[in-house]
């Protein structure tokens, strides 16, 4: 079965395409958008050299390992799921940082892949504009100003970065190995997602009925797909099925800046509906996510 989302255009009037969000989020949580400013040329050329990365023999790939949660992060590390007895998520990953904000990420040899690393960051630098773009929309859904994250500061020093993701077409033995990725939310404001067109990718609608009912996100051409974070709500469960067939992905995360406090607006709880969490800092919430999905304490 597959999600009936909503594909947005980011070119119509804003208003009538906040409203669109606001229904978008309502119901599932997630939705295309189109027209978002990213050209379907430069996403394949992005796909190009994440294949040409993968692709590398091993101990090239391990010459970049994971440093701070950027760069290179090899099968079955990840588990977004845990749980006593589980294994790693059947993926392999690179982690690229904004180059203007962070010196973490690691880049690799120029003589081995000359284009990589102007590509990533022309990537980069159009997919944070659309998210920029996006996130003002986000605000009119909610019925604040269109700048209502920048007045508050949560756009000041904006963390953004990019995930490469590779899935392999070996399905293996075990019957949790048929995940790329297990049942999870993301963690920051918002995720733009674009894919080979190969399919996996799952949402739930409603995560805490039973049993729960998993629907088919189907690639669309010239879009992103859209997944609301836990920053602004707590986000809808998703996960990648393994289909036999070898899947390449990107996904592009935008975070408020580590210092920001983020809780309940108050225009979204009253007192017949209070508030459920607590104020945390972003960058706190953050890195107990990230902490649970490495599995360290």
């Amino acid at each position: 079965m597959a999600a009936e989302l909503l594909v947005i255009d980011l070119s119509a009037p804003a208003f009538a395409t906040a409203n669109l969000i606001r229904q978008a989020c309502t119901e599932y949580g997630c939705f295309y958008i189109v027209n978002h400013g990213v050209e379907e040329e430069l996403v394949d050329r992005v796909l190009e050299q994440s294949k040409q990365f993968f692709s590398l023999p091993l101990d090239e790939k391990m010459k970049l390992l994971n440093k701070e949660h950027r760069s290179y992060t090899p099968l079955y590390t990840e588990n977004l799921s845990p749980y006593p007895g589980s294994i790693g998520d059947l993926k392999e990953s690179f982690y690229l940082g904004n180059p203007e904000q962070t010196s973490l990420s690691k880049w690799p040899s120029e003589e081995l892949l000359p284009f990589w690393r102007p590509t990533m960051e022309a990537y980069i630098s159009k997919a944070l504009s659309a998210g920029r773009r996006l996130i003002s929309l986000i605000a009119l859904a909610l019925n604040l100003d269109e700048d209502y994250f920048e007045k508050i500061g949560a756009m000041d020093g904006l963390e953004a970065y990019i995930r490469l993701l590779r899935y392999p077409g070996e399905l293996g033995h075990s019957k949790e190995e048929r995940f790329g990725v297990k049942a999870h939310s993301d963690y920051g404001m918002i995720t733009l997602l674009v894919t080979d067109g190969v399919r996996g990718l799952q949402v739930c609608k409603e995560q805490f009925k039973e049993p729960q009912i998993w629907e088919d996100v189907l690639p669309l051409k010239g879009a992103f797909f859209v997944n609301i974070g836990d920053m602004i709500e707590r986000s809808a469960l998703h996960r990648v099925m393994l289909t036999g067939q070898e899947r390449y992905s990107l996904a592009f995360f935008v975070d408020p800046n580590p210092d920001f406090i983020v809780e309940c607006l108050e225009s979204c709880c009253c007192e017949a509906c209070p508030k459920r969490f607590s104020p945390i800092r972003s960058g706190d919430y953050l890195k107990e996510k990230t902490k649970f999905k490495y599995g360290t304490s």
